[in-house]
């Protein structure tokens, strides 16, 4: 049995440092296109917490009903972090991500009331400014995959008084992209745009599957209040 989950690992590590290699979105579009199928699979044997750990964040700090509360799940992927977050009571969602085959798949989820998609970072989110209650984006806050900035986006889409949740990666090849983003994150909050209400580093993040590293990496929970 183990040679089998060793086998798998590597082959769920190769499939990842070939979409590292992809440069542009079009490219990186058509990796998340082709690994859409088996992308539940191959993040669960990289024991990838980051779903489940912003997931409880946003449940721990979240005042209101939760039925009602409209969540907006940016770079929505399969829908992970949707499946988490109703099992904490929440019930209405809205998808974006770049991916057609991705949003395929989160809408056979049955979770999302609406998907959309949308190039982070080139187009601007297709969403109203100010009408959710929670903003959550995980996973595609690193480097090579968006901008620092769509977190004003973010920011803009939220209703004042709602949440924000983002994710990073702590692991050496994100260590400039996270320095970037607190900045950023802490310039909006400078500029009066929202307050820290939580960051969590947390060591066992997921499985590295760069060559430089191995064990687990370590990544970060950021949630901010619109104010």
């Amino acid at each position: 049995i183990m040679s089998a989950v060793t086998n798998s690992f590597e082959n769920v590590k190769a499939v990842i440092l070939s979409c590292h290699k992809s440069s542009s979105s079009r490219e990186k579009v058509n990796f998340y296109n082709s690994w859409a199928e088996n992308y539940d699979q191959d993040v669960a044997v990289l024991d990838y917490r980051a779903p489940s750990l912003a997931a409880k964040s946003i449940s721990s700090h979240f005042v209101g009903d939760r039925e009602a509360a409209v969540v907006l799940d940016v770079a929505c992927g399969t829908g992970l972090v949707a499946k988490q977050l109703k099992s904490y009571g929440f019930g209405h969602f809205v998808g974006i991500d770049g991916s057609e085959a991705m949003l395929e798949m989160a809408r056979e989820s049955r979770l999302y009331q609406e998907l959309k998609q949308c190039l982070l970072g080139e187009d601007p989110l297709p969403v109203q400014c100010g009408l959710f209650d929670v903003v959550v984006i995980v996973g595609a806050l690193s480097a090579g995959q968006v901008p620092v900035d769509v977190v004003r986006e973010l920011c803009k889409s939220t209703k004042p008084g709602g949440h924000v949740c983002m994710t990073t990666r702590g692991n050496r090849d994100n260590v400039e992209y996270k320095a970037a983003l607190e900045r950023e994150l802490k310039q909006m909050e400078e500029e009066g745009l929202w307050t820290c209400v939580e960051v969590a580093q947390v060591e066992d993040w997921e499985r590295a599957v760069s060559e430089q590293e191995d064990g687990y990496i370590s990544g970060a929970v950021y949630i901010y209040k619109k104010l």
